[in-house]
């Protein structure tokens, strides 16, 4: 069976991204629906799979990272409102037993994403 992953690197500080509030979102056109709450762990990664088994679904998703409380957090100085308070990435799921791993790599003014394994 599939299943969907993610971990967040703190690029400004070159660690993982602990204690960051991870959102997982189905969309259905422009409406989401909430699937499940996370919070990544010391490594940065949440401790189980966001979705596996019978809940992965082909589909349209979106995963919210609450990037400005983490460097708030961290004691990084901001502007307000933060140039980058939320990251959301919408991917696509289309092999419900492939394995998707969709990491985030963060600093309180930029972000990247790719398909990891």
């Amino acid at each position: 069976m599939g299943k969907l992953t993610t971990h967040v690197l703190d690029t400004a500080h070159g660690k993982p991204g602990a204690g960051i509030a991870v959102a997982l979102y189905r969309m259905n056109g422009y409406d989401r629906q909430f699937v499940s709450g996370h919070t990544t762990n010391a490594d940065g990664r949440c401790d189980q799979p966001l979705l596996d088994g019978m809940a992965i679904k082909p589909g349209v998703y979106e995963l919210d990272f609450a990037i400005g409380d983490y460097f708030a957090r961290m004691g990084v100085k901001m502007a307000e409102p933060r140039f980058i308070d939320v990251v959301t990435i919408r991917f696509g799921i289309s092999d419900a037993k492939a394995h998707y791993h969709v990491p985030l790599l963060a600093s309180p003014y930029g972000y990247s994403t790719y398909r990891g394994s």
